[in-house]
């Protein structure tokens, strides 16, 4: 009888044949590995692919079309604008001396009068008899003076033959001289009315013309009245002060000798001359701003006074070292500047210092010269290094469209 259990070396190599081929595992499991790597690979170089295509649409994006301006010399020749104020040689308000009644006025607005010329007439009888009353004063204390000389003579002659006392010509010679100074106050008291009563007409102060009056027949005038205006405004025309006030940025330019002409409305296409003979020589804090004044011809009597007037000053020098249009100054943080375009279209953002600003044309300086290209209208994140595209080249001082640019 046999045993049926089979041995213990066919069993092993019966399960040795069961078993996976272990070598054959490692070189598939290498083949996965290898189609991972190969997979992450294939991923990452597309992905830097797109990254890098992504970065120069940007870059190309990023690089603006621009237009340009050269900044052009300043006309010497160039000039200053600015609106002034004609007043009189001299202007007087003619006043009442005394208090009284407006009994007639001699002139009116626009007569031409001369010095000393009476205006009007005014009745004060109070004046009058004040007058009267210091006539008769004085007239008591001439007569008492008379009296204290005519004594106190005799009471010398006396004292020569030792008929009075020293004392008593002492004191008729002490009652002479206080009898002389009442005298004198007297007469003082007179020449005051007098001269009271002389204002009784008012008279012009100086050769001119009447620009005002208010004096009217019957009036009260009352002296001292801050409030009552001027019975009649007189003023010397023959040559006119013309005030100007220029702004601190131009005073510098400014200096007595320029010649300026004058343009007033009422007189289009006709100028008159001035020149300028002096000036405030400080600051005005409230309107930044430096008073000069200028002096002006006036024997036809064309200009008037308290007419505007506007003032063109000559011969200021270079106002400006280069003009810009004033779309292409830049504003930032540091003050003005400008966007240059370098030779490798690349911006570099210079500073530059405002010397007059007209509005459309802003006259500079600062490190820049007539052959940098200028950007005109920068946009506000422009940036030192960005790159542009010069496009046009606008013509210089204007903002207007130019040529395009050739590359």
């Amino acid at each position: 009888m046999s045993d049926p259990t089979p041995p213990l070396d066919s069993t092993l190599v019966d399960l040795k044949q069961d078993l996976p081929d272990t070598a054959r595992l490692k070189r598939l499991g290498l083949a996965v590995a290898l189609g991972a790597v190969v997979i992450a690979g294939v991923g990452i170089a597309w992905r830097e692919h797109a990254v890098s295509g992504e970065a120069s649409v940007a870059r190309v994006a990023a690089i603006g079309d621009v237009a340009v301006v050269h900044p052009a010399p300043a006309a010497p020749s160039d000039e200053l604008v600015l609106p002034g104020q004609v007043q009189p040689w001299n202007n007087a308000a003619i006043n009442a001396r005394t208090n009284g009644y407006v009994r007639n006025w001699l002139a009116d607005i626009g007569d031409h009068v001369h010095s000393g010329q009476p205006l009007a007439v005014l009745d004060a009888p109070e004046v009058d008899q004040a007058l009267a009353q210091a006539e008769a004063d004085y007239q008591t204390a001439l007569a008492n003076q008379r009296l204290a000389a005519t004594t106190a003579r005799r009471w010398t002659q006396l004292l020569a033959q030792d008929a009075v006392s020293k004392q008593e010509t002492d004191e008729k010679q002490g009652d002479l001289a206080a009898k002389s100074a009442l005298a004198n106050s007297a007469l003082a008291n007179v020449k005051r009315w007098r001269a009271m009563q002389g204002f009784e007409r008012v008279s012009a102060p100086f050769d001119g013309v009447i620009t005002s009056r208010s004096a009217q027949i019957g009036a009260l005038v009352v002296t001292g009245n801050l409030n009552a205006q001027p019975l009649f405004t007189v003023a010397d025309v023959h040559r006119m002060r013309v005030y100007v006030r220029v702004p601190q940025n131009y005073s510098a330019m400014l200096h007595p000798g320029i010649a300026a002409s004058l343009e007033l409305p009422e007189y289009p296409g006709k100028s008159f001359s001035a020149e300028l003979v002096r000036s405030a020589g400080a600051v005005d804090v409230q309107s930044g701003s430096m008073l000069v004044e200028l002096q002006a011809d006036n024997g036809d009597r064309m200009l008037k006074p308290g007419a505007f007037a506007q003032v063109h000053f000559h011969s200021t020098g270079n106002v400006g070292t280069l003009a810009l249009p004033g779309s292409a100054i830049f504003y930032g943080t540091d003050g003005p500047s400008v966007a240059v375009v370098t030779g490798g279209d690349q911006v570099a953002l210079r500073p530059i210092k405002i010397i007059r600003d007209d509005g459309n044309v802003v006259r500079v300086t600062g490190a820049i010269g007539p052959g940098d290209a200028v950007i005109d209208t920068p946009p506000d994140a422009i940036h030192n290094g960005q790159h542009v595209h010069v496009t046009q080249v606008l013509p210089s001082t204007t903002g207007a469209k130019g040529k395009p640019h050739a590359k």
